[in-house]
């Protein structure tokens, strides 16, 4: 099948764009506003972006309370969502009032980062520091304001829980076990069953594209 993207006439039950783009990695932004108080959400549209600095960004649909303390303060932290946390990372999704602290209401431990004043999950098996480098506003139809922007934070400072790095020095990914969003309401999960490894043609089997 074909369909004309910007009439959006696919003629499916749903849109199917979210589930064709998938598995995508869950940004989960914890930030803090001027005044103080903790946000925590968790972000579908989410990916790094460049290594050397390292760089994230996630899309923003509306000016949410993330986005409004980022650029309030400057700073947020992305911590790694995993299949241990698969149901804190849900509940930080509602929607609730700006003064509401989502990673107590989801029962989490909060950490202090090292180079910015947002906290981070300690529960969480990584955590990247991240500073505002910038936040870009979508083009909507015929020039209109799109809905969403990409937000842009240049990565500062990682925190990785030790246990999950390997004798080799490797992140162990199958154990921490990320998970990501595909369409709809599902999800996916990174475990040693599903991982499997492949040497681009210019690189050896012991070195890494970095």
């Amino acid at each position: 099948m074909f369909y004309d993207a910007v009439k959006n006439n696919h003629g499916l039950a749903h849109d199917p764009f979210k589930a064709l783009i998938a598995p995508r990695p869950i940004g989960w932004i914890s930030s803090l506003s001027a005044d103080g108080n903790v946000n925590l959400a968790p972000y579908s549209f989410f990916n790094g972006m460049a290594t050397n600095p390292h760089y994230v960004c996630f899309g923003s649909g509306g000016v949410k309370d993330s986005l409004a303390n980022i650029e309030a303060t400057g700073e947020f932290v992305c911590n790694l969502a995993t299949w241990n946390l698969r149901e804190q990372m849900n509940t930080t999704s509602a929607s609730v009032d700006a003064d509401v602290d989502e990673m107590k209401l989801a029962g989490l431990t909060p950490a202090p980062s090292t180079l910015v004043k947002p906290p981070r999950v300690a529960d969480s098996p990584a955590a990247f520091e991240c500073t505002h480098f910038r936040t870009v506003a979508l083009d909507g139809f015929d020039g209109e304001e799109h809905e969403y922007s990409i937000v842009i934070g240049k990565v500062v400072g990682i925190h990785i829980n030790e246990e999950f790095i390997t004798d080799e020095g490797l992140f162990d990914t199958a154990k921490a076990m990320p998970i990501a969003r595909g369409g709809y309401h599902e999800y996916s999960v990174v475990t040693s069953d599903t991982l499997f490894s492949m040497t681009r043609p210019d690189l050896t089997a012991d070195s890494f594209a970095e």
